[in-house]
């Protein structure tokens, strides 16, 4: 009767331990996100592109955020964390700053150095 109560009792304590190892485990996968705060890569266009019309097509995704914004205005994503905003240029050198929060205030800032040449000069 001794062999078994210590079976049972192995058994118990080796389902624990699983038990903690599954939650522990999950816990840290979740965490990294927590860790590594917002992120934003921008897809296209490629700093210092330059442009001869003034609508320009921003792209790219964001990852662990709250909001984001270009230049000051929210910009939504989709599930996928991708998103894509039309803006206008100014004629010459254009700085656009894309800029994520996450819930615990941290931020990341990408910047985008542009130019629109009116008329191709």
């Amino acid at each position: 009767m001794t062999d078994r109560r210590y079976v049972k009792r192995a058994i118990k304590i080796w389902i624990a331990l699983g038990a903690v190892a599954i939650v522990l485990g999950y816990g840290s996968f979740r965490a990294k996100d927590f860790v590594r705060g917002p992120a934003i890569e921008v897809i296209s266009p490629l700093t210092a592109s330059s442009f001869s019309d003034s609508l320009v097509e921003i792209s790219g995704t964001a990852r662990n955020l709250s909001f984001l914004t270009l230049d000051g205005n929210k910009i939504y994503t989709d599930e996928s964390g991708a998103w894509k905003e039309r803006i206008l240029l100014s004629p010459g050198y254009n700085v656009v700053q894309i800029r994520a929060e996450d819930r615990f205030g941290r931020t990341a800032v990408e910047e985008l150095e542009l130019i629109y040449r009116k008329n191709g000069i």
